[in-house]
């Protein structure tokens, strides 16, 4: 960075403070879905004791709800994806909410590290830039 021109230090960090927004929205967005997946697991494990024949709501959107009756809590169906749905046993649907969220988590902490080796960059980039600048300034 030493070498680098006061023009190419501004676009270096530039680009690394744009790399860091995105990383910080990710971090967002992973934050969202574990959100998403913890309250997945605690819905089958509060539906896996439920009795046969309890009458509840069942969700067809976030604020959409519709009477229904419990037949069975040995199958569930997972949504895996948009549009994109399996039937799984409740072991196999709480097996594979479990997986989601140790992957979730494994994520989290990779963009972490990497959000934090882009800030120390951006820094860097900052105060070779700022050295740049006050050597470039005339003295009074």
């Amino acid at each position: 960075m030493e070498k680098m021109s006061v023009e190419q230090l501004k676009a270096v960090k530039e680009q690394i403070d744009q790399e860091v927004v995105f990383l910080q929205d990710s971090l967002s967005n992973v934050r969202s879905a574990s959100t998403r997946l913890e309250i997945a697991s605690n819905a089958l494990h509060d539906l896996s004791l439920r009795p046969q024949g309890k009458q509840m709501l069942v969700p067809l959107t976030a604020s959409l709800y519709v009477p229904g009756t419990l037949d069975s809590a040995d199958k569930v169906v997972i949504d895996i994806s948009t549009d994109y749905f399996i039937e799984k046993t409740m072991a196999k649907g709480k097996e594979y909410c479990e997986r989601k969220m140790n992957l979730m988590k494994s994520n989290y902490d990779q963009l972490i590290e990497v959000a934090s080796n882009k800030k120390n960059i951006g820094g860097e980039a900052g105060a070779f830039l700022q050295a740049k600048l006050r050597q470039a300034a005339p003295t009074t």
